[in-house]
């Protein structure tokens, strides 16, 4: 085993050396040599070479971590913790049933293996269905890549990306292979998934002066797995797929993600429920050996009862649950990556937000261009029309609107004036972009535009009705009082300015963002959504509590806010924010609703500071500066359209833009949750029930009241009872809230209802041994079957009587796929009893004097079920 692992990760190492000296002597060659060695050149491959890489590189998907093969999902179904306990016992019943007996009895063994087989087997059939599903709805959701391809610039998908492509990147992309930067504009790359460096690190074009620089401080060297923040550059790939540096980190840094609070608390109490089960073996072993003195026999039925009490039903369970809740999720539009993410989005009681295109149409308007007076100017919008079409970062809606309207008043001849000599991208610290350009006759002019606050930081001068004045306190005050006005009027509104004292030459920086002059401002409009304020109410109707934070103005986000249903009687900026320190912080998110002007880090900081407070935080959000609070939240919500970095950390993608859609989403959540904790607490006090009767049972009785054949069949048939447990409904108030784990509530719950069952029974017990006259020795195959009938039925019965807080059949009704086979067992069951074929299970033929009693027994337990279950809603509040 030693040997194995060092062999593993001497491959490791030795693949992480070869891609590191690689890309290391990519980074120093020169450009003619380094377009030989990957057979390509400045206006990227042909499709003929591309299609040749393909099949030379394979697709750009790294695989070397990945373990989700057939033979990995079906050693995943058959080793469980359950299985090996089973195949333990199969192993011990072989030597005492075949090996060291006179009449070799393999019957016992093949039922033993055959609940292995039906549980690996589910679980198995509902894994390959979860993982067809998965890949068929993956497909749904592929982030793309833009590469000249044949002179043009294509958009193909990003796994079709090969070694020798040219890649345009910018804001929000994923680098899609290891890469060379060609040409860099105040590129920033996020680096964190190989590095650890939490701040985004500037590249270049040049070589590095450093040659002894880690791979990772190369400056002109970036890494699949990174992200651009912001800037933009062209690159050529270098590797793709396992061949890339984090391709060949990929089998150290694979390894099974954090479980959570539900999963722990599923591992606790199988835990619990194993750790009483071979307490009790030797127990039960010990008081029949010395009882009946058969050792053999006692040993075999303390077996029998260690296979009983396994709940080897639960990882098919919880499989088929997620399985069929991603299913189900898939048909509400909602795509989950991450099965666990299920539980997680049912247990989400804050829903933060972000506004655009959420709460809003995501149909940006151009409404205004006015100056600083208020009134309409073309002017403004030809200024903001050259700035959106000449910046080469990510183009969004308010370019598109500008770049729209602009066209249609006839402004586009104008451009041909004009030619791009640089840009300063937009950033979240500065909230604006600026251009330079550069007419005909050599004049430079740089334009900017932003958010109103952060573009007037910048000015010093404003154009006020054809003259340049200073921007003094009274004209300051005229264009703020323009802003105010609209703002509060819903009007999302942006500042333009420019200057023409552009220097001829040199790289342009923030620096020369400085004494500026004022155009004025362009106000958009993007209505809120008629959907919203129903989706935002059927969330706090089901207790999720709807957040907004947005990177918009105060006022717009009010106006919005006030439509859809959002409170907005408390508002906090990003200012306010900032002055907080974190318990008050945590104060103030349990009261405010609406946060404004928030910086990426300040969302994930209000997010952090909801989870702190107990909180289970979902966050929405499609957009660069959504990842940090994407990645902090319990559950990442992105849409098939947003930028590949918000994909690329969500745990759940929408392909519909809408809450509703989510809503949806977090009801299956709720419904998932709700079965998997059906079965969970049914079996755990059916099992610690069962262990207070074999108990007294094997005190009382001068017989064991089940042979280990009988126990093993029982065992079998009540499996096939509860595999419709997946598929079953849950009752519309268990929806209403928000479902977090808690293994305290199993316990109280074991504690209640285990004894209850005991109590029944000892009743049977009591019946077959008085009424029946089934006490002797002659007669311990009549008690026998007696108690496989009660025992088989009334677990059947139990099934319909948890799976609801309320009155089972009458006010909530099963599914038909779990009435059906409890129908069907426990039909078998009662024709085995009171037929000759219990003769087949060593049992003797129950009379019909034992039906009515059968009946008031199950009548009986029925009935104190309910008043148990009122019993223990009133101590506890809820049933399941």
């Amino acid at each position: 085993m030693k040997l194995k692992f060092f062999n593993k990760e001497n491959k490791i190492r030795q693949n992480k050396n070869e891609s590191e000296s690689r890309l290391r002597s990519f980074a120093f060659e020169d450009m003619s040599a380094l377009y030989a060695a990957l057979s390509t050149m400045p206006g990227g491959l042909t499709s003929e070479q591309a299609e040749e890489f393909q099949d030379e590189y394979g697709k750009n998907v790294i695989t070397a971590g990945q373990q989700h093969g057939v033979l990995h999902r079906l050693r995943e179904a058959v080793i469980n913790p359950f299985n090996i306990v089973l195949l333990i016992i199969a192993g011990i019943t072989v030597f005492t049933d075949v090996m060291s007996s006179s009449r070799p009895d393999w019957l016992t063994v093949g039922i033993i293996l055959a609940l292995v087989l039906l549980s690996s087997t589910v679980a198995f059939i509902q894994s390959q269905r979860s993982n067809s599903a998965a890949e068929s709805l993956s497909k749904m959701i592929s982030n793309k890549a833009d590469v000249w391809r044949d002179g043009k610039r294509t958009e193909i998908a990003m796994d079709e990306v090969v070694p020798g492509d040219i890649v345009k990147l910018s804001a929000g992309d994923m680098i899609p292979a290891d890469v060379r930067f060609l040409t860099t504009k105040d590129t920033f790359v996020a680096q964190a998934a190989l590095t650890g460096e939490s701040n985004p690190v500037e590249k270049f074009s040049s070589i590095s002066e450093q040659p002894d620089d880690a791979l990772t401080d190369l400056p002109n060297i970036g890494f699949m797995g990174s992200n651009i923040v912001s800037g933009s550059a062209t690159a050529i790939a270098l590797a793709t797929g396992n061949d890339t540096y984090f391709g060949s980190m990929a089998k150290s840094l694979s390894g099974d993600r954090a479980k959570n609070s539900f999963e722990r608390g599923v591992d606790s109490v199988s835990g619990l429920l194993i750790r009483l089960m071979l307490v009790m073996v030797p127990v039960v072993l010990l008081i029949n050996g010395f009882t009946k003195g058969d050792w053999m026999e006692a040993l075999l039925f303390a077996i029998s009862i260690a296979v009983g009490l396994t709940p080897e039903m639960l990882p098919v369970i919880m499989t088929s649950t997620l399985a069929k809740g991603a299913v189900s999720m898939s048909k509400h539009k909602v795509i989950v990556k991450t099965l666990g993410a299920i539980q997680t989005f049912g247990e989400m009681d804050v829903l933060c937000t972000d506004k655009t295109g959420t709460l809003t149409e995501d149909k940006i308007v151009l409404e205004r261009y006015l100056n600083p007076y208020g009134e309409d100017d073309t002017r403004v919008l030809s200024h903001a029309y050259r700035n959106s079409t000449f910046q080469t970062g990510l183009k969004n809606l308010i370019d598109l609107a500008i770049i729209n309207r602009a066209q249609e008043n006839g402004f586009a001849p104008e451009l041909e004036r004009f030619t791009r000599v640089d840009e300063i991208p937009f950033d979240f610290a500065r909230r604006r972009m600026s251009v330079v350009l550069e007419d005909e006759t050599g004049k430079r002019q740089l334009i900017t535009k932003g958010a109103v606050e952060e573009v007037l930081a910048t000015c010093t001068l404003a154009e006020m009705r054809g003259q340049i004045l200073p921007l003094d306190d009274e004209n300051r005050r005229i264009a703020l009082e323009t802003y105010e006005k609209h703002n509060a009027d819903g009007l999302r509104m942006i500042a333009v300015a420019q200057k023409n004292a552009v220097p001829g030459s040199g790289a342009f920086s923030v620096a020369d963002e400085s004494e500026m002059v004022l155009i004025g401002f362009v106000g958009f409009l993007d209505p809120p959504k008629e959907s919203a304020k129903t989706a935002i109410a059927a969330l706090r109707e089901h207790g999720v509590r709807t957040v907004v934070l947005t990177g918009d103005s105060e006022g717009v986000a009010i106006k919005v806010c006030g439509k859809v249903g959002v409170r907005t009687e408390q508002v906090l900026t990003g200012k306010d924010v900032a002055l907080l320190d974190d318990e008050q912080l945590q104060a103030a998110v349990e009261t405010c609703d609406l946060y404004a002007k928030l910086s990426p880090a300040q969302k994930e900081r209000v997010v952090k500071a909801l989870q702190t407070n107990g909180h289970t935080v979902g966050y929405m959000g499609d957009g660069i500066n959504d990842a940090p609070p994407l990645h902090q939240a319990d559950v990442g919500i992105s849409v098939d359209s947003a930028v590949d970095i918000a994909k690329e950390t969500a745990d759940i993608i929408l392909l519909q833009k809408d809450l509703m859609v989510l809503e949806a989403g977090v009801l299956e959540g709720r419904r998932t949750f709700g079965n998997i904790v059906k079965y969970i607490k049914m079996a755990a006090s059916g099992n610690f029930g069962n262990m207070i009767s074999v108990m007294v049972a094997s005190i009382f009785l001068p017989f064991l009241p089940m042979l280990s054949v009988q126990i093993l069949t029982q065992n079998l048939l009540c499996d096939f009872s509860q595999m419709g447990m997946p598929f079953d409904r849950v009752d519309a108030e268990y929806l209403k809230k928000p479902r977090k784990w808690e293994t305290k509530s199993i316990k109280s719950f074991m504690a209640f209802m285990g004894p209850l069952s005991s109590v029944f029974d000892i009743l049977c017990f009591a019946i077959m041994w008085w009424v029946i006259q089934a006490n002797g020795l002659e007669n311990a195959p009549l008690f026998q079957c007696g108690w496989f009938v009660f025992g088989t039925v009334s677990q059947v019965l139990i099934i319909h009587m948890i799976r609801t807080a309320k009155v089972p059949f009458l006010q909530s009704k099963p599914s038909l796929a779990l009435w059906l086979p409890t129908l069907i067992v426990a039909a078998v069951t009662l024709l085995v009893g009171f037929s000759g074929l219990a003769v087949g299970l060593d049992m003797a033929r129950l009379p019909l004097l034992f039906l009515p009693w059968l009946l008031a027994l199950l009548a009986g337990y029925c009935v104190s079920t309910q008043v148990v279950k009122k019993i223990y809603v009133k101590l506890f509040g809820e049933w399941l």
